[in-house]
């Protein structure tokens, strides 16, 4: 089954500024979100700022558009984080990091759609979510408004159990540094 590709009526902030872009479709939407560069935004509680700065990462493009999916009164359009096992096999480029750090994955926090029991990935024009589902530990729907502060806890909270579950020989701190690591070869490499 495929996600909805409902009509973007003038209802709503960010339908408005969405309609002023010339994007009539949700569908046009979700293609249009998934060719902006991977870059955060300079304020992540501010989704509107997904548009005007031209840029987004998997938190702020898919809360912008679960954000539209709810002005549109698409509620069965759910935001879903996933904790998955970020490793060399699913994220190639930061193999040499992980090799470096003596680890062979970080759980790392994605967002995405959930549709009919799918998910729907719009990061970037080659990933796909269904490619790392085997590597998914945990996921939860969220709302929008949670991808900022809530959603950073919530990544560290699980990362902090990992490391006593698992006796890793880091800190919280360590591994969080070494995730921003990861994060920004992501960001160096848009074609990924």
């Amino acid at each position: 089954m495929n996600i909805p590709n409902f009509k973007i009526q003038a209802q709503g902030t960010l339908s408005l500024q969405v309609l002023d872009q010339g994007i009539h479709t949700f569908g046009a939407l979700c293609n249009f979100i998934r060719h902006l560069p991977y870059t955060r935004i300079s304020d992540k509680n501010n989704l509107s700022l997904t548009l005007s700065e031209h840029c987004g990462t998997c938190s702020s493009k898919h809360a912008f558009l679960k954000q539209i999916a709810i002005e549109q009164e698409y509620p069965e359009l759910e935001l879903t984080v996933g904790i998955f096992k970020m490793n060399a096999s699913n994220t190639p480029v930061i193999q040499d990091i992980l090799v470096r750090n003596d680890l062979e994955y970080l759980p790392e926090a994605h967002c995405y759609l959930s549709y009919n029991k799918e998910r729907y990935d719009y990061t970037k024009p080659d990933v796909d979510v269904n490619h790392f589902k085997d590597d998914i530990l945990l996921e939860k729907g969220i709302q929008p408004k949670q991808v900022g502060h809530w959603k950073t806890q919530f990544h560290k909270d699980y990362i902090l159990n990992w490391i006593e579950e698992y006796g890793i020989a880091s800190s919280l701190e360590d591994i969080w540094n070494i995730r921003e690591q990861c994060i920004q070869a992501l960001a160096n490499h848009p074609e990924i």
